[in-house]
């Protein structure tokens, strides 16, 4: 199939076994420092580069095959007089098969090595062959991952469309590297900025069965969703995801032992409590109704006792860092449902949004809830420590929520949430009006807001529904309308000054 090859990896795996037939067809391999010697020692012949260049390898191997007697032969013009005439004059033959893969900078990065480490882990001469060789994609095939040497073996020649496939992965692979590097030496969003990732997997489909998707991880992001375990049940679709990456997102900012559940990528029951068994209870007694086909995260262990719990209600998946055996024998019963290992579930591991808009895409960093509440105003009584608790777990979930938000809540546990209304009065009556369904009797309620109240209706709502507590970040041109409804109707105003909008 191949008559004179270039080969220059990092990463060896299969290398030998499918070079070994091509040899044994007299397939020429020109081939640079340790794998040279590696093919070598697996009983391959090979002529090192430097035969061919004439030159050494130097400077510790960063000057190997930046040479013209090698890029002559990667990129000279199929059927072009001057460039054939330079390969005769040269005694050069046309490279048709490359092989090549880049110094290993993303697991590099990933063990954290001295910037100096680093900085040698920069590939160089390896990108400009592979480029040089996708280039000239009409007569070289060209290699850049070792999974696609089953599929090559296969078969008996490689037609353009083949090599075309092989020259696109070639330019994505360069790109996501160079995109990896440049994010480490300049971590701060420039002109330009580039996101490189790995597919994890192709999706069914995306939010509907018409949309097209896939899965990828970040490179250079070494835990994720995408390290969790799936210990059962079925693929996990696209909104799964997205509801996973949400109950993730608010079970890592609660300290104690905590449930959250969530809906359509909304929490729709969140608990704390000094258990965890007490937590999911809680979470799961928030709403019922809502939380019916849902997702639930939770930050500890799941015994026997979660499960058991967990095991009266349809959901579509379970994350936890960790399982006892006998809470999956539970899970087992239910084939479908999905059951999720991530033992690195609490280690926050994403510094910024990215959404995509017509053109183009938006990017930010992660909203962040400050851990003190030493700047909070209050007006009002000061909150004793059990209020206190439950007003910065409000906020923490309020920030969960979608825009307008407002989280109801006592005694750790969510009793009404209202969200993605268009007028903050509404997200308040939603909250109220789920919260009387499930707790009607229940008084002395703490109230967050994602934002200021930009009238005193909002206000005079809550009073009615026994809301004793409100926070808010301040800041409309009305507060003072606000703070005097609320001292009226006896309600305890904290502001915090921050704002928590979630698009």
């Amino acid at each position: 199939m191949f008559k004179n090859a270039l080969v220059s990896v990092s990463d060896k795996t299969g290398l030998v076994e499918f070079l070994k037939p091509l040899a044994a067809q007299g397939l020429r391999i020109v081939s640079t420092g340790g794998t040279a010697k590696h093919l070598k020692e697996n009983g391959l012949q090979v002529v090192d580069v430097s035969e061919q260049t004439q030159f050494p390898e130097v400077m510790g191997g960063r000057v190997k095959t930046l040479h013209p007697l090698i890029h002559m032969a990667l990129l000279a013009r199929t059927g072009h007089a001057e460039d054939e005439k330079l390969l005769k004059q040269y005694g050069l033959e046309p490279f048709d098969l490359v092989i090549c893969n880049l110094y290993p900078f993303e697991e590099s990065l990933l063990k954290s090595l001295p910037e100096e480490e680093m900085i040698e882990n920069i590939d160089i001469g390896g990108p400009t062959v592979l480029r040089a060789s996708a280039k000239c994609f009409d007569r070289i095939a060209v290699i850049c991952h070792p999974q696609d040497y089953a599929w090559i073996s296969q078969k008996s020649e490689l037609n353009s469309t083949d090599r075309k496939k092989l020259a696109a992965k070639v330019f994505s692979h360069v790109s996501s590297y160079d995109s990896l590097v440049s994010a480490y030496l300049d971590p701060e969003w420039g002109e330009r900025f580039s996101l490189a990732g790995h597919k994890v997997m192709s999706l069914r489909y995306g939010e509907n069965p018409q949309q097209a998707a896939s899965w990828y991880r970040r490179m250079g992001c070494d835990s994720g969703l995408h390290s969790a375990e799936i210990l059962q049940g079925k693929v996990l679709s696209y909104n799964n995801l997205l509801d996973l990456d949400a109950a993730v997102g608010l079970v890592q900012a609660l300290e104690h032992p905590s449930a959250v559940a969530v809906k359509h990528n909304n929490p729709c029951g969140v608990a704390t409590a000094d258990s965890l068994a007490e937590a999911v209870v809680k979470a799961l007694k928030s709403d019922p109704i809502s939380v019916f086909g849902g997702i639930i995260a939770v930050n500890r262990k799941i015994t026997q006792v979660e499960a058991e719990a967990l095991q009266g209600i349809f959901l579509e998946c379970l994350i936890a860092p960790d399982y006892e055996p006998q809470a999956l024998e539970i899970f087992s019963r239910k084939k479908n449902f999905r059951v999720l290992k991530w033992p690195d579930l609490m280690s926050l591991n994403s510094d910024f949004d990215l959404k995509t808009v017509q053109g183009g895409f938006l990017i930010q960093k992660k909203d962040v809830l400050s851990a003190s509440t030493e700047t909070w105003k209050i007006k009002g009584e000061k909150p004793n420590a059990d209020v206190l608790r439950d007003l910065i777990f409000s906020e923490k979930v309020c920030a969960s929520l979608k825009s307008n938000a407002i989280a109801l809540v006592g005694q750790g546990q969510t009793l009404g949430l209202g969200m993605g209304q268009v007028n903050r009065v509404d997200a308040v009556k939603h909250a109220i009006d789920r919260m009387r369904t499930h707790f009607p009797e229940r008084q002395n309620i703490v109230m967050a807001s994602d934002a200021f109240f930009p009238f005193a209706d909002s206000i005079e709502v809550a009073a009615q529904a026994g809301v004793r507590w409100i926070l808010q970040p301040g800041g409309s041109v009305k507060d003072d309308e606000v703070f005097a409804a609320a001292e009226r109707l006896k309600i305890n105003m904290i502001l915090t000054g921050q704002r928590h909008f979630k698009h």
